[in-house]
């Protein structure tokens, strides 16, 4: 039988109703609290009018309402459009036509920020807002925190939602298995019954936008098989226990740990330790298990090189993903937590995870040409194709938004446009097709370093070129395109690569441009025309 992503985490909050499951502030949710929390959100989405297959465009930060508003919309049968307010009111505009939400669920300090004058003073912070109230006519809107001016007339808060469920009684606050018991009742058994069965499985749960422009933005559909298998494969990979305190903001970590039965807790809104590490710390000595991007465990560690006396005493576990894990970091977390386990993740938005690696087994390794990713997880099948990674399996998404007739491009495997080499189960990557060029005698694939750096604090986008030399060697150019202020950044990243990337790929100049040259509708990266824009840009300095 499938996995199924609510069946998993109601089926541990069913087996351990009274351990912890989610802390977020001061508040911590007990498995029980937290399943009758989703059981009545769910129920409370239907007396709302949601119907299965209903949209509901998604804009709450990471938090204990923000975890249960997503897990119930996925019970009712609803599909979560996570949408980043960030990416630019016209790009968010045309994701949100093509995703025909019926529900908006933001926080009210969005509405504040987007409504007139506040517009305004959003634009010339350099955020781009749309007008989260008029943005899709006639829906119903949903909001998270206090009412603020620009709230939609009729808007309900996300509170309110378990109060609309039919037979809700005051012991839904309470944990244990007496409350998730009464939860189960609420909405009726149509809510446990067809919603958390069969066909319903194989239908879309979730889309996430990811590459794509304001004339074809381009959303990945999951559904709740998807998920459930590549999420269960995560828990598992990673070695998540019950009762292990899992420290991280990120939904597809979290989810996994409540599967396998963890404690989850999420930081503070604002609370990043790529941006701010000296705060990071402070959460850290009761976290068992830490997620990271590999920038923010770079700035961790450089946070407890200067403060070795806060490292964490109960830390075993580090689990890396976002950007490729090489060899410098692994040796300096390694060396600053010899007792913790190191698991870095493979994976990308369409199949997640792909594979899990190891740290002790990828520093074993000897050297070589590549990126040693780890084992294919068992929802994932691989195969190499002309060199290029193809991927199927119970963990790919069902396909793209946009399709004729059921709105769905279906995807029965996708090629990766990685490079790679299979040894049994065992993958490592070697690059992007046609992305290679040679310093001395190293291959330098750019797609394995470019989102490590990409990560950094103020980088927006990063972008690796070679320029040929009077030997036929190439010169490492790194063009950086500044997420703010660009004064100063060019040697910030400077001073941040050692010992985050091999040194064999160290830049050997560091540029910022405006933007870097794209192509094509897709506007994907167009590297020959950065090598002129980045040769063109140093003669003009020398």
């Amino acid at each position: 039988m499938p996995s199924d992503l609510l069946g998993l985490v109601l089926a541990a909050a069913d087996a351990h109703p009274g351990d912890p499951a989610l802390t977020y502030g001061r508040r911590t949710l007990g498995y029980g609290e937290l399943a009758a929390r989703i059981r009545a959100t769910a129920a409370g989405l239907r007396a709302e009018g949601l119907v299965p297959g209903d949209r509901v465009l998604f804009s709450v930060r990471p938090g204990a309402g923000a975890v249960v508003l997503a897990l119930g919309i996925v019970l009712a049968g609803g599909v979560v459009v996570f949408a980043d307010p960030g990416a630019g009111e016209a790009l968010f505009r045309a994701r949100a036509a093509l995703a025909a939400p019926r529900f908006v669920a933001a926080e009210s300090l969005l509405h504040l920020a987007s409504s007139r004058p506040l517009r305004g003073v959003a634009r010339r912070r350099g955020l781009e807002l749309a007008p989260y109230g008029r943005l899709v006519p006639g829906a119903t809107h949903l909001y998270a925190g206090p009412w603020l001016p620009g709230v939609p007339r009729g808007a309900l808060p996300l509170r309110a939602l378990r109060s609309r469920a039919r037979g809700e009684s005051t012991r839904i606050g309470e944990s244990g298995a007496g409350a998730a018991a009464e939860a189960r009742t609420l909405g009726g058994a149509a809510l446990d019954g067809a919603a958390l069965g069969g066909a319903a499985l194989g239908e879309p749960a979730l889309i996430v936008f990811t590459s794509g422009t304001t004339d074809s933005p381009k959303g990945v559909v999951h559904s709740r098989a998807s998920l459930g298998a590549g999420l269960a494969d995560f828990a598992a990979g990673v070695g998540i226990r019950r009762g292990q305190r899992v420290l991280t903001d990120q939904l597809m970590v979290g989810v996994p740990a409540l599967i396998a039965g963890a404690h989850w807790s999420i930081p503070p809104a604002g609370i990043d330790p790529g941006a701010r590490p000296e705060r990071y710390l402070r959460l850290l000595p009761d976290a068992e298990l830490l997620f990271a991007v590999p920038a923010g465990l770079d700035a961790i560690l450089r946070e407890l090189d200067a403060r070795p006396q806060l490292a964490p005493e109960h830390l075993d576990t580090i689990v890396l993903g976002g950007a490729p894990v090489l060899r410098p970091l692994l040796e300096r977390a390694a060396a600053r937590f010899p007792r913790a386990r190191i698991r870095a993740v493979y994976g990308m938005t369409e199949i997640l995870p792909v594979a899990i690696a190891d740290g002790a087994e990828k520093l074993a390794a000897p050297p070589g040409e590549g990126d040693d990713v780890g084992r294919v997880v068992p929802s994932v099948r691989a195969r190499i194709r002309d060199g290029e990674l193809v991927l199927s399996g119970d963990g790919l998404a069902l396909g793209y938004l946009g399709g004729e007739g059921t709105g769905i491009d279906p995807l029965s495997e996708i090629a990766t446009g990685d490079l790679a080499r299979l040894d049994g189960d065992r993958l490592t990557l070697l690059g992007r097709r046609k992305d290679m060029f040679i310093r001395g005698t190293q291959n330098v694939y750019p797609g394995l370093y470019e989102p490590v750096i990409a990560g950094l604090p103020g980088v927006a986008e990063a972008a690796i070129t070679g320029l040929p030399d009077a030997i036929g060697d190439d010169r490492i150019v790194l063009a950086l395109v500044a997420a703010g202020d660009p004064a100063g950044l060019a040697e910030r990243v400077r001073r941040s690569l050692p010992g985050l990337i091999d040194a064999g790929v160290l830049p050997d100049e560091i540029i910022v441009l405006d933007e870097l040259p794209r192509s094509g509708r897709g506007r994907k990266l167009d590297r020959i025309r950065l090598a002129e824009v980045v040769g063109g840009a140093l003669g003009e300095s020398a």
